[in-house]
């Protein structure tokens, strides 16, 4: 079953950009939902990794991060490069 998410303008233009180069890599189409999986499928994968998961995990202990409602304000206003 499918399922919508809103996501920040500047993220959703990433998105994109991503999933054109996934495209021109493999020579074939590559939607966004493809290139949510793929993207995930590498987190996991690095994540397998002991040495890289316990800096990601060291370094996401020591971020501060602002709230949700924050992130999606700021992200909405970021300037597009």
């Amino acid at each position: 079953m499918t399922k919508e998410i809103t996501l920040p303008e500047v993220i959703y233009k990433d998105l994109l950009k991503i999933s054109k180069e996934l495209s021109s890599i493999a020579k074939k189409p590559i939607s966004e939902a493809m290139t949510i999986s793929l993207v995930i499928a590498v987190y996991r994968a690095y994540m397998r990794n002991p040495c890289a998961r316990d800096a990601f995990n060291q370094r996401i202990a020591n971020m501060d991060f602002m709230s949700p409602e924050v992130f999606e304000k700021t992200w909405d206003n970021f300037p597009q490069k």
